[in-house]
């Protein structure tokens, strides 16, 4: 499956690695830097172009908000571990449920940009419990590849997914570019998407990226453990 992930914001927090733990399936192991856990809040625009199926505008561009963390196999495989996913299209929502069993939400959504600044909002449909989103974004400048530290690095450049589904643990690898990366901050910031997933609520103001996107290419899952 070939993607695009657009207009897309980092946020992270740290977190106590044994409440993170707890959310993940036997099996995987929550990974730390610096001794925490770090659950990211990651609003974007996707495109997706199905396999074997023409481009439908309306259905393969969508915003998307997820709430992840980063988690390690049993063979020392390293992932992207979704708590929670939201998504402006039903059909895509489905499907993603259905056939990887990965958490999505069908919500509202919309991501506006204006100059440098980007709004995302997001409100999940019933019968989902309430749970919104609403974030300003300020970017600022960009990082050259050369700057990027070994943290953002590691919050940032994550090349595979995780999932739990049929009772069994997934990977699929996800191939695209280094992020071309953007200093941000958040000027405002209303969530609820975190919470709703069992964490605590974050402290602290975010550490913050911005990247224009990626092409992307998600492989097919491949069953771990």
């Amino acid at each position: 499956m070939r993607m695009q992930w657009l207009t897309l914001t980092f946020m992270h927090w740290p977190y106590p690695a044994d409440a993170v733990q707890r959310l993940l399936p036997p099996g995987l192991t929550v990974e730390t830097y610096d001794g925490h856990a770090w659950v990211g809040l990651v609003p974007f625009t996707m495109t997706v172009a199905f396999p074997r199926a023409p481009a439908v505008p309306w259905l393969s561009r969508f915003p998307e908000t997820n709430v992840r963390t980063y988690a390690r196999g049993p063979r020392g495989e390293t992932g992207v571990w979704f708590m929670s996913l939201d998504a402006a299209r039903l059909p895509a929502v489905l499907a993603a449920r259905g056939a990887w069993g990965l958490p999505y939400y069908w919500a509202r959504m919309q991501v506006q940009r204006r100059g440098n600044t980007v709004d995302y909002t997001s409100v999940r449909h019933r019968p989902h419990a309430p749970a919104a989103h609403l974030s300003r974004v300020e970017i600022g400048s960009p990082i050259a590849a050369s700057d990027v530290t070994t943290f953002e690095h590691y919050l940032t450049a994550r090349f595979a997914l995780w999932s739990h589904h049929l009772g069994r643990n997934w990977h699929a690898r996800a191939d695209h570019p280094p992020w071309p990366l953007h200093r941000a901050r958040v000027a405002h910031l209303d969530d609820e998407l975190v919470l709703a997933t069992g964490l605590p609520a974050p402290c602290g103001d975010p550490i913050v990226h911005f990247s224009e996107g990626v092409d992307v290419r998600v492989g097919r899952p491949r069953l771990c453990g």
